[in-house]
């Protein structure tokens, strides 16, 4: 689940590069525009990752070395 929510929160971010660069939506190119059904679906879920992505910040970081 962290792995995927990462990679979710990744291309989020990418997006939000291509809005701040080329002012370019790739999930409203790819939904249909902002206000679509799909598009939504697809924000909603890059928010949801970025929540549980959060978490990530707060686990106890510790690893346990095996032999």
């Amino acid at each position: 689940m962290d792995t995927a929510a990462l990679v979710i929160t990744i291309i989020g971010a990418l997006n939000w590069g291509l809005v701040s660069l080329f002012q370019f939506d790739l999930v409203a190119w790819i939904g249909g525009g902002q206000g679509s059904l799909i598009s939504r679906i697809i924000y909603g879920v890059v928010a949801l990752a970025g929540i549980w992505c959060v978490s990530l910040l707060f686990r106890d970081r510790r690893v346990a070395l095996t032999e």
